[in-house]
């Protein structure tokens, strides 16, 4: 195992899934050793999360005729002042973005992508489940002792009748929820489920009108991996470090549970 001094600079590298295998441990053990350093690291993956979704919209825009034509050593026509202003603005825009999200944008990588609305639900759910499940005293909002009312009050203000899957068959106990912003999806739970060991997942639910599709997704090397699905006017994510064969199982338990509380 390599021993070294590390640096916010290893943070960005290891989000971007650059740092290498042989500092992996080290680095891990680093983060655990600092705590502020943990936490900005958390924070570095919420705002990734947070500046994809800000800028999705823009990302999806087709790419402007006038740098095509740069590309390929073309002559470009003139650009309509109008349009000139509009790129200019979008540009600003982005700046502001990226500088609220406390500066980071080194290594952000896959902006623009086709899936990118499949994309940013897992992140949001990554995201999410990377600030809260390494909380021990304040990881929920709603104990899972008042299970009625949690499952009450998250319903009614994601606007989707939620019910708290049963996850004891695979190792899993409830330990209680949370609600949570969700951008253009409006708010999201979170309910978070732990086992024997202390091992924690997520379970991400927020309302969603894109066609049916499912998959996985995990946002770092190494870091916590999403299996999510969108269907039925909701989109679901399943967040955790298991090895896959596990997730994909608790994730089916979970999925299924889902489907059958919103049609009873």
């Amino acid at each position: 195992m390599t021993r070294r001094d590390f640096t916010e600079r290893d943070i960005h590298l290891a989000l971007d899934g650059e740092l290498p295998g042989d500092e992996r441990m080290a680095y891990d053990a680093w983060l655990e050793a600092n705590p502020e350093m943990k936490a900005k690291s958390a924070r570095y993956v919420a705002d990734r999360a947070a500046l994809r979704a800000a800028l999705a919209g823009l990302m999806d825009e087709p790419v402007p005729a006038r740098l095509t034509q740069a590309v390929l050593g073309e002559a470009p026509a003139k650009a309509p002042a109008w349009r000139s202003r509009w790129w200019l603005s979008a540009a600003a825009a982005a700046v502001l973005v990226v500088g609220g999200l406390g500066g980071y944008l080194a290594g952000v990588d896959g902006i623009g992508r086709e899936d990118a609305a499949d994309d940013q639900l897992a992140e949001q759910a990554i995201a999410a489940h990377v600030i809260y499940a390494a909380e021990k005293r304040h990881a929920v909002e709603v104990p899972a002792s008042d299970k009625d009312h949690l499952q009450t009050w998250l319903s009614n203000r994601v606007g989707l009748k939620l019910v708290a899957p049963d996850l004891a068959a695979e190792g899993f106990q409830l330990v209680g929820g949370r609600l949570l912003p969700a951008g253009d999806r409006g708010k999201a739970a979170m309910l978070l489920y732990e086992d024997a060991k202390g091992e924690r997942i997520s379970l991400f639910v927020t309302s969603e009108s894109a066609e049916t599709t499912k998959g996985t997704y995990t946002a770092e090397a190494d870091g916590p991996e999403a299996v999510y699905w969108l269907d039925k006017g909701y989109g679901c994510a399943v967040v955790g470090s298991l090895p896959p064969e596990r997730l994909s199982a608790v994730a089916k338990s979970a999925y299924g549970q889902l489907l059958a509380g919103l049609s009873s």
